[in-house]
């Protein structure tokens, strides 16, 4: 996927690049603190190889894909602050270098440039499809933070919660592609599922990897969700599996009365003890097949096999 994007990758860094940039110090600072942090430009990438498996021959998928980024970043600035973040990356939050006032303005102009991007490709359905997609990314986000210290949050709300949160952009990255490229109807939706289902579970195995004891450094606080009382799935599970007592421990962490180190360890412990790691990564190698099977309708060759291989590592991936 690495190789059959990089030269759509560097235009799209261009424009990310010269659109991030302000009359205000500020604003390329705070922009770059975060864009230029490692990340591994999934989504952009998405609507680049969507394009590749098109057979578009044009550029207009470059800007898309910078305001798809930018979407993205403007939600990752915002969720810090929302959670009180002081990692991402491996490095300290965009909101705790400078503040999360700035940090929710500096994301809001981020927005406002990806609609920029977005008005100046001139496709009302463009346009429809990545407005779209930010409305429903807030909904998720509002209603994950509804759910948050609810214990009795269900798999399925979880399920509705991330399809949101993070699987709506994926979505919206990848049927943009089909768009630019005047496909059917029938292909956009293609490639609209492969992205909502890849989303799924790309969200799936970062939830798994938050207790998940042989994975690797993930460039965020060990135990943020636990310590946040979020419901994601291993712990659904784990709690929907254990004893009397397992469960009281769940009610009590939730609800932020556990939140010590070593209620992290009996949090992960418990975990372990119920297959909440390897079942929620179970579930997130059904969705990624659902993903490969989507774009099965597009002809064989380097694009179709690398936007399988990106599915496949997405869920195999220990960081």
């Amino acid at each position: 996927m690495l190789a059959l994007t990089a030269p759509g990758m560097n235009s799209v860094n261009s424009v990310i690049l010269e659109r991030m940039q302000s009359q205000i110090p500020l604003i390329p600072a705070l922009a770059g603190h975060l864009i230029s942090g490692g990340g591994k430009r999934m989504r952009p990438m998405l609507t680049i190889a969507g394009a590749e498996l098109c057979g578009y021959q044009g550029n207009r998928h470059h800007k898309l894909a910078a305001a798809v980024e930018f979407i993205h970043t403007a939600t990752l600035l915002h969720d810090d602050v929302v959670d009180g973040s002081d990692l991402r990356r491996g490095k300290a939050t965009a909101n705790i270098v400078y503040g999360n006032p700035a940090t929710v303005l500096v994301g809001d102009f981020l927005f406002s440039r990806a609609f920029e991007l977005m008005v100046e490709d001139g496709s009302l359905k463009v346009l429809k499809i990545l407005s779209r997609a930010s409305a429903v990314i807030a909904e998720g986000e509002v209603d994950q933070l509804t759910a948050q210290r609810h214990i009795e949050t269900s798999e399925e709300r979880y399920l509705s919660i991330i399809g949101a949160k993070t699987a709506a952009l994926f979505a919206a990255a990848t049927r943009i592609a089909a768009v630019v490229a005047e496909k059917s109807e029938a292909e956009e939706r293609a490639l609209e599922d492969y992205g909502r289902n890849l989303g799924i579970a790309f969200q799936l195995v970062d939830d798994a990897m938050d207790y998940d004891s042989e994975s690797g450094e993930m460039g965020k606080g060990k135990g943020d969700d636990f310590r946040d009382g979020k419901m994601t799935l291993p712990v659904i599970l784990a709690y929907a599996r254990g004893t009397p007592d397992e469960r009281q421990f769940w009610q009590d962490a939730i609800a932020g009365f556990r939140t010590e180190d070593d209620d992290l360890a009996h949090a992960v412990e418990l975990i372990n003890r119920h297959d909440a790691v390897s079942a929620t990564r179970e579930r997130a190698r059904l969705f990624t097949q659902r993903a490969i099977d989507a774009i099965a309708c597009f002809p064989a060759g380097e694009a179709r096999s690398a936007m399988a291989e990106a599915a496949q590592f997405a869920v195999a991936r220990r960081y």
